[in-house]
């Protein structure tokens, strides 16, 4: 049964999620994640052809919105995260300073708190839901921004992993809209190594005889294919260092099995596998040459903004040699490399020193004139 305890926060399409069950798996829900906004999209056309109808998209927001409208930035999430996960790069003394700018943290379709298969009933529900991409996201994104919200110009578009490739898509869709951008460990077209990576890990997921192609009871009955997906992430997710030398120990965990369980599994088993799998999907055949009929390059060639392009050196998922190729297709961008031994994972800032360089390059970057 959906309980809801909601209520509109003004005149506009904005409900405020406080106290929210919307199904029986309540990781999804402002308890876990802080409170969060859901802006009302309607009858969202896909791209690949479908409608999803009373469509929602859940946001967060810091800061206040000057009267120009483009003191805005925009912060999109990675697989499987929430506004929550990045909400630790906002703050007074950080990049991200509310106090400067109007940060906005738009949480996926299919991820969870906006509308996913988990949350849909009727003929788009769990295991029906239609297929989404990343230019459906940064399209109700763009919706949000400039029909509710009031945004005219992004003074940044930056975003990690899936995040990353939602910010190129910014770049090359709606480049007049936005004055610098930067990808985080991620790329703007998946490559066939990533895209593997991708199947391993649904197949992992999938794996489980309780996922019953996607027409399981509970998220919690697929918990083993849950945990096989995490192991995967685990192997892949950070350095072999990190595990060779026993590094986990500096960060509080006793022992590789902790480590595995304590971090990794805990991190997904709270989750919905078919809102996985719909995330999934997108990251897969994220691609923003289909803008230039198939020509990254071209595509890449046509971005305005300022771009720094940020790769971990030991990311096992957008190597440094997958940013760099296209790092080189981008008029007056940069690269910066960050030698961390979390590799993919050095977004989510276990180290301080991790931390402080994604910072420290963001706030290069909003000094830049673009």
């Amino acid at each position: 049964m959906i309980m809801r305890n909601i209520y509109i926060k003004n005149q506009h399409k904005t409900l405020t999620f406080e106290n929210t069950i919307m199904s029986d798996n309540t990781y999804y829900t402002a308890e876990q994640h802080g409170e969060f906004e859901v802006y009302e999209l309607g009858d969202f056309v896909l791209e690949k052809g479908g409608t999803l109808r009373g469509a929602t998209l859940a946001f967060t927001c810091y800061g206040h919105l000057n009267e120009a409208g483009d003191n805005a930035i925009l912060f999109p999430v990675m697989f499987s995260g929430t506004h929550a996960a990045m909400a630790p790069y906002v703050g007074k003394d950080l990049a991200l300073n509310p106090d400067e700018y109007f940060i906005v943290i738009p949480n996926q379709l299919g991820g969870g708190l906006s509308t996913s298969p988990h949350n849909t009933d009727g003929p788009y529900q769990s295991d029906y839901f239609p297929e989404i991409t990343i230019g459906d996201d940064v399209k109700a994104q763009h919706q949000l921004l400039t029909e509710h919200l009031g945004v005219k110009h992004l003074q940044l578009v930056t975003g990690w992993s899936m995040g990353a490739q939602q910010t190129y898509e910014w770049a090359v869709r709606y480049r007049d809209m936005v004055e610098r951008a930067a990808p985080i460990g991620g790329t703007a077209k998946t490559t066939p190594h990533c895209a593997l990576y991708v199947d391993v890990f649904c197949q992992a997921l999938m794996s489980d005889p309780a996922w019953n192609n996607g027409a399981y009871t509970q998220s919690s009955d697929v918990e083993q294919g849950l945990r096989r997906m995490a192991q995967v992430f685990a192997m892949m997710g950070v350095s072999p260092k990190l595990f060779n030398d026993e590094l986990w120990a500096n960060y509080g965990f006793s022992s590789k099995e902790d480590f595995l369980k304590g971090f990794w599994e805990n991190w997904f088993l709270p989750m919905d596998p078919n809102n996985l799998l719909c995330m999934a999907k997108k990251w897969q055949t994220g691609d923003v040459s289909a803008h230039r009929n198939g020509d990254l390059t071209e595509a890449l060639a046509s971005i305005t903004a300022k771009m720094y392009i940020i790769s971990f050196e030991q990311d096992m998922f957008i190597t440094k040699e997958d940013c760099i190729k296209e790092q080189q297709m981008i008029y007056g961008s940069e690269l910066i490399s960050i030698p961390s031994v979390w590799g993919h994972f050095s977004m989510l800032g276990v180290s301080t020193d991790d931390f402080q360089l994604i910072n420290e390059s963001l706030k290069r970057l909003l000094a830049t004139t673009a």
